[in-house]
């Protein structure tokens, strides 16, 4: 068990970190004219573990704040993973 608990912050120290880097390369890419991010991909990794820290990142970095999708998206995704972990939580210890 001690195994699956260091893969997983493991995991999610990489995606909010992948997060981060891919919130402000598109922030950058913006302001710059060149290839953006499709906005499903920063959403996927928003669901994929990382809604917190790119919420945070985008507010500080002040990118896609006028976007409800995201403004309303990230953190309602957020809930939907902290009712996640709660549930998994509680199989497992409850």
């Amino acid at each position: 068990m001690n195994f699956l608990r260091i893969a997983f912050i493991i995991y999610l120290l990489l995606i909010n970190v992948i997060a981060v880097i891919i919130t402000v390369y598109d922030k950058l890419a913006a302001k710059n004219h060149k290839c953006r991010i499709k906005e499903s991909t920063l959403l996927l990794l928003s669901a994929l573990g990382s809604s917190a820290v790119m919420y945070i990142t985008m507010l500080i970095i002040r990118h896609k704040t006028l976007h409800i999708k995201f403004m309303l998206g990230i953190p309602l995704i957020f809930v939907a993973q902290c009712f996640v972990l709660y549930f998994i939580i509680g199989a497992l210890y409850g």
